[in-house]
């Protein structure tokens, strides 16, 4: 076997190191988000029975380091069931729709998201997440966060 047989072999089985960070936001991004005037806020109450968001990590109480681990929790009431494929992630100010980086990174099941290795600029942040149960209820859930 050649050395470039096993390189690739060894790459294919994880045993060159973990994978790659992917950008999940660039720096122009957040750059233009930060510029941007706040957008208009609906002022809606709390949907009874909506699917509840809970960020597990990274912790949001100190700035994060970058790449990080995100983990989402989904929790839907009793009667209803979370629909994985009406999760919806938007970044920044611009709510620039970031759903699809995210989806070629890992996979949202009706228990969460787990997204390795996501790299973000240094700078404050602002991502709003949704997701939506079986009888059309709607969670969402802002989370700001300042990544050092």
């Amino acid at each position: 076997m050649t050395l470039r047989a096993v390189s690739v072999i060894a790459a294919l089985c994880g045993l060159l190191g973990p994978a790659q960070a992917f950008e999940l936001v660039s720096t122009q991004e957040m750059q233009a988000s930060l510029a941007a005037p706040e957008p208009l806020r609906a002022k809606a109450g709390i949907n009874p029975g909506a699917p509840v968001i809970e960020v597990v990590s990274p912790k949001l109480s100190a700035p994060i380091s970058s790449p990080s681990t995100i983990e989402l929790l989904f929790q839907s009431a009793a009667n209803s069931a979370v629909r994985p494929e009406t999760f919806k992630a938007q970044y920044g100010r611009l709510r620039i729709d970031i759903t699809q980086r995210l989806l070629n990174a890992t996979k949202v099941t009706a228990q969460g998201i787990t997204v390795k290795e996501a790299s973000l600029p240094k700078g404050s942040h602002r991502l709003l997440l949704s997701i939506e149960d079986s009888e059309g209820r709607q969670g969402q859930k802002t989370i700001e966060f300042e990544v050092n």
